[in-house]
């Protein structure tokens, strides 16, 4: 089943071929290393269902929150997760909203699942909200979203939400 290899047998070509090299002094490393190859993509950070940030988000990368974060977050992907809430101003190239997101939305690309729960106004280049998705806030379309600014006094106004209750008149006495 196993067959000795000439190339292991004493006197083979192969043991002449491989001479050693002499080893050289060992030296103290340069500090200003620079990778010879550029950096692959970094993952995603996620935020898990059970972690509550209270404060300010922000990365040129991408986020998935699946906990809840209290303050505004920018990145270059944000997806809040269908278990996710977010208070605050989200700012993103793309924004996949599957939770809930109380507060303004600002992004290239954004779209509202059908599990989406979105209470404030949304600027955008490009969106989609999937049917079922609860939007209440106005929607405007810029060329460039995440400039910073407050929606323009003629913006589309849209309440997908059920109205609320009308206050119940005083009982007279």
């Amino acid at each position: 089943m196993f067959s000795k290899s000439r190339i292991n047998e004493p006197g083979s070509k192969a043991e002449a071929d491989t001479t050693k090299a002499p080893e050289a002094p060992m030296t103290k490393p340069s500090m200003d290393f620079t990778p010879s190859a550029p950096k692959g993509k970094a993952t995603s950070s996620v935020l898990s269902s059970d972690l509550t940030v209270v404060g300010n988000l922000r990365t040129t990368g991408d986020i998935q929150v699946e906990g809840t974060v209290e303050g505004d977050i920018r990145a270059h992907l944000l997806t809040v997760g269908e278990s996710a809430t977010v208070r605050g101003e989200i700012v993103a190239d793309d924004i996949v909203v599957n939770g809930r997101v109380i507060g303004r939305v600002r992004g290239l690309k954004v779209r509202l699942t059908s599990t989406a729960r979105v209470e404030g106004d949304i600027i955008h280049k490009t969106i989609a909200i999937e049917s079922g998705a609860h939007f209440e806030g106005s929607v405007q379309r810029q060329e460039d979203p995440l400039s910073t600014g407050r929606p323009a006094p003629g913006a589309m106004r849209l309440e997908t939400a059920a109205p609320a209750a009308a206050p119940a008149p005083a009982a007279e006495s």
